[in-house]
Formats: C-alpha cells, sequence, structure tokens
C-alpha cells in the first residue's frame, strides 16, 4: 500500500513472467484500482464472530489482527471512495479506460478484474459502474461492522454506516442502475452501439503501410443505460442488495435462467447472447475473454447468493432454490468431467460445450469449487 492507501495488484517480475503477460497489465497506475474482493474475506469472518463460530483463541486472534489493520483498510477504503466516485452522490467509475484507443472495439477496463467485458463505448467521468458501486457498499458495511466490533468512537460507525445505508438504497440503485424493461442492472455512460472494426491502409511513415482494422463509430454516443447484460448485470444480486419479496429478484431469477442470454449447461455464460459484443474481437489480436466464456469465481458468487435467496423467507424462495440446485449441479458435473478427461482445473470454460480453456493448472479461483460442493459459502 502506498502512503495515500492504494494497493497494486500482483506484480510482474523478471523477464520470463514477463515474456509472457500482454504489455498493457504490466505497468500499474496509483489513479486505478481493483476489485476490494478482501471485504469478501473480512465480513465472513466477521459475521462468523458475530454467530460465535470461533472458539474464544481464535476469535481474540481475529480481534487483534483486525484491530492493526484497521487503520490500512480505512485508508484503502478513502481511496476508493474519493478516486473513484462519480459525478452523482453514491456513483463510481472504474478509472484506467483508454479515452482515445483507436483499436479497440469497447476500450477494456481491466481494473475492473473483468477485462474486456463491455462498457460504454466512450469512457468519460459520466459513467456509472454498478459492479464497482456493489464493491463500495461491501466495502462500507464491513468498515461499519469492525468498527462496531472493536467498539471504535461512534463518529468513525457513523461515518461507515451512513455511506453503507447511501449505497444500500434500493430506490436509489434502482434510479441509477436498473433497466425496467427486463428487471436487469447496467452501467451508466456515453454509449452508442454502433462501432465496429474496420480493415484500413494505416500509413506507418515507412514506404510499406500496414493493413489494421481500426475503430470506427457510426453514431455519436448519447448518455444512456449501457445494453449489455452480463454478470455485471447481476452484481446488486451477489452482493445481495436486493430484497427477497422484490420482483426485481424475479426478473433477476429469469435472467440466470433463461438459456437466450446467460443460462447454459455448464454453468453461466459472461455475456448474454443477446449482446452486441458477444464473442466479438477487441482488436485484430485480442480474442473475446469476458464476452461469453464461463468463470468459475462469478459463478461461485452467483450460486452463493442463489443459495442465500433460497433460504430467505419471500415468494421466490422456491424458485431461487430450483435454479441453485440446477446451477450447482451444472458447474460441478462439467469442472470435474473436465478434470477427469485432462486432469486440470481451467481458467475458464467454453459456453458451448463445457471444455476447459485458457490456462491450466489454475488452481486459484477454480478450486472454488471445492466451496460449492461443500456448499460454504460467504456469509453475510
Amino acid at each position: 500500500m502506498n502512503i495515500d492507501g492504494w494497493i497494486p495488484r500482483e506484480l510482474i517480475l523478471g523477464a520470463e513472467a514477463l515474456s509472457k503477460v500482454p504489455e498493457e497489465f504490466v505497468l500499474q497506475h496509483p489513479t486505478n484500482g481493483n476489485p476490494p474482493t478482501l471485504f469478501l474475506a473480512l465480513r465472513d469472518l466477521i459475521s462468523k464472530l458475530k454467530k460465535e463460530k470461533f472458539a474464544a483463541t481464535e476469535a481474540r486472534d481475529i480481534s487483534v489482527f483486525l484491530d492493526r489493520a484497521f487503520v490500512r483498510l480505512e485508508a484503502w477504503f478513502k481511496w476508493f471512495n474519493t478516486t473513484q466516485a462519480g459525478k452523482e452522490m453514491g456513483s463510481y467509475y472504474w478509472h484506467g479506460r483508454d479515452t482515445a484507443t483507436t483499436r479497440e472495439l469497447n476500450p477494456k477496463t481491466l481494473s475492473s478484474g473483468l477485462d474486456d467485458y463491455p462498457r460504454a463505448s466512450h469512457p468519460s467521468e459520466d459513467e456509472r459502474h454498478v459492479d464497482l458501486r456493489c464493491w463500495m457498499h461491501l466495502a462500507a458495511d464491513s468498515m461499519h461492522s469492525i468498527a462496531e466490533l472493536l467498539k471504535m468512537d461512534k463518529d468513525i460507525k457513523k461515518e461507515y454506516s451512513s455511506t453503507a445505508k447511501l449505497l444500500s438504497d434500493f430506490e436509489l440503485l434502482n434510479k441509477m442502475h436498473l433497466d425496467t424493461a427486463n428487471g436487469a442492472y447496467c452501467d451508466y455512460g456515453n454509449h452508442t452501439e454502433k462501432v465496429q472494426l474496420t480493415w484500413k491502409i494505416v500509413e506507418t511513415g515507412s514506404n510499406y503501410p500496414r493493413r489494421e482494422l481500426v475503430r470506427e463509430v457510426l453514431e455519436k454516443p448519447v448518455l444512456q443505460l449501457v445494453p449489455h447484460l452480463g454478470y455485471v448485470s447481476l452484481f446488486p444480486f451477489i452482493l445481495r442488495l436486493i430484497p427477497p419479496d422484490s420482483q426485481i429478484l424475479e426478473s433477476q431469477l429469469d435472467l440466470i435462467s433463461n438459456k437466450s442470454i446467460l443460462w447454459t449447461d455448464f454453468g453461466l455464460r459472461s455475456l448474454s447472447k443477446t449482446s452486441s459484443m458477444y464473442m466479438k474481437r477487441n482488436t485484430e489480436h485480442d480474442a473475446p475473454y469476458w464476452r461469453g466464456p464461463i468463470w468459475i469465481p462469478l459463478n461461485y458468487l452467483i450460486v452463493s447468493s442463489l443459495h442465500h435467496y433460497s433460504q430467505e423467507p419471500g415468494p421466490y424462495r422456491e424458485r431461487a432454490k430450483t435454479v441453485y440446485n440446477e446451477l450447482r449441479s451444472n458447474l460441478i458435473r462439467n469442472i470435474v468431467g473436465n478434470y477427469k478427461r485432462t486432469g486440470y482445473l481451467w481458467e475458464q470454460y467454453d459456453q458451448k460445450k463445457g471444455k476447459g480453456k485458457g490456462a491450466r493448472l489454475f488452481t486459484g479461483w477454480t478450486a472454488t469449487v471445492l466451496l460449492i460442493m461443500a456448499e460454504a459459502y460467504h456469509e453475510v
């Protein structure tokens, strides 16, 4: 962590490592943040402390750790809450998108962790990213819980409580991000669907011009909800900001279980088949990454929330349970089947045939399948 509270992602060190990583992943900027996923683990610890699931010595050690870590967690939170804030109160956007690209179909959002997942076609300070807003609610709520647990000054508790309350305001969330036509949550920004990659002859300053794929904008962008349905559309569901009796929860279950949108027999695809960016290359050399393939960490979070809503009293409890059981079975069957055939856990899985893709020996987030098998989900 630097003095401002910024934490970089993993560092790419050494010639061998550098040779295997695209150039844009190497350089890091202290203006750009990455998802504060550590708060998922902290919230789980706090929940289990409150429910007295730890032995006395374990509980004491965790409390000591949280007390010592608080000053750094606070710096980290405040860095996010100031540098990534949007124009509207309670809005946030991922920094670092290329506003001047002439090569990318849709400028990547590397800092979000979802790389080429389509956002607004024209990056600007007017953007509102629904996934970051949800991460910030998780962070504020966790900080408030830690402050309460440690019996900190009431002003500190009040500061985090008010931020968490603002970001859990369901009406405000819906006003900013809900597409009422389909009950899905969307980013907001300067956007047009009329963008394409076109082969053009590009002068290089030498005697040999090159033929390259160049971004072409055919329509002036306007401020609007970004009409791409996928993992980002489910973040309020993932982080459980939707009341269990809300009809929007039913719409989210429809979105999850619709075979024409996200559902496959192997897990949920990252981007809807109806999206104009579905399985589209982002540049001449960048194949689709988060534009269709199945990623296990997001499926784990979705399954976890399905399990949560299947336990909550409300009109959609049984529906959530049915979808949960089917999705859980599909994920386990496909990952185990691939492991038996290849001996590997894979980075991602093909949405058409379920075949493992990308990096193998990927026993990081794909190993969350063990948590799915054990029905061991993060708590609130």
